[in-house]
């Protein structure tokens, strides 16, 4: 079963939407409970990461995504603030405890002293596309942004994370991959074809 977890804060309607284009069969979960008989699992997001992770810590879903990921092996997907989670910590709203994932924080987009609009919004081409995710993806596709926070990748980041960019005069971290866990910066769901295809991916691959 494909779960797509509830905090409350997610679009969750796009990507039912987009799931349900592409025939794909998942349940909505509210309960963490139920999050124990997921296959898979898609973390969705927008707003503050303070205020995503207010509602992680209230609903217990942090220890039900911390054994799921962890103890049971089970693949997870977050977007757009739920990638953001998947990190150490976060800045907005002040400082606060991600889950851990992967070994990075969330802090501002650097605007260079106002010059450059944020939030970073519109479509952008990734620096690669050099991961099975994006198998049958053109090369020169671009996917849908809208944030203004982003990963900042440790300097002691694992041996086994790969990273791919998009540019906003500025290397911005648009996909992360560590074993079975991945992220995406973009929304694949309001992405059109190459998102699709890309969440095609992680339902059939992962």
């Amino acid at each position: 079963m494909l779960a797509i977890v509830d905090l409350g804060i997610g679009n969750i309607g796009s990507v039912a939407k987009a799931l349900d284009y592409l025939k794909v069969k998942y349940q909505i979960i509210v309960n963490p409970n139920d999050l124990s008989k997921a296959s898979k699992i898609v973390l969705p997001g927008v707003g503050s990461f303070a205020e995503a992770v207010t509602r992680l810590d209230l609903s217990g879903f942090r220890s039900a995504l911390l054994e799921s990921v962890y103890m049971r092996n089970t693949p997870i997907l977050g977007i757009c603030v739920g990638m953001q989670l998947l990190s150490l910590f976060g800045t907005e709203g002040g400082d606060s405890k991600g889950l851990g994932f992967i070994n990075a924080y969330v802090d501002k987009i650097d605007d260079f002293n106002g010059r450059l609009v944020i939030p970073h919004m519109g479509w952008n081409e990734l620096s690669s596309i050099d991961h099975p995710l994006f198998r049958n993806v053109h090369k020169d596709a671009c996917f849908y942004f809208v944030h203004s926070y982003a990963m900042q990748i440790s300097d002691k980041a694992e041996s086994n994370l790969e990273v791919i960019y998009t540019d906003y005069e500025q290397p911005v971290v648009a996909f992360v991959a560590k074993n079975h866990i991945y992220g995406a910066q973009f929304h694949p769901e309001k992405s059109q074809q190459p998102g699709l295809t890309f969440l095609r991916n992680f339902v059939e691959l992962c």
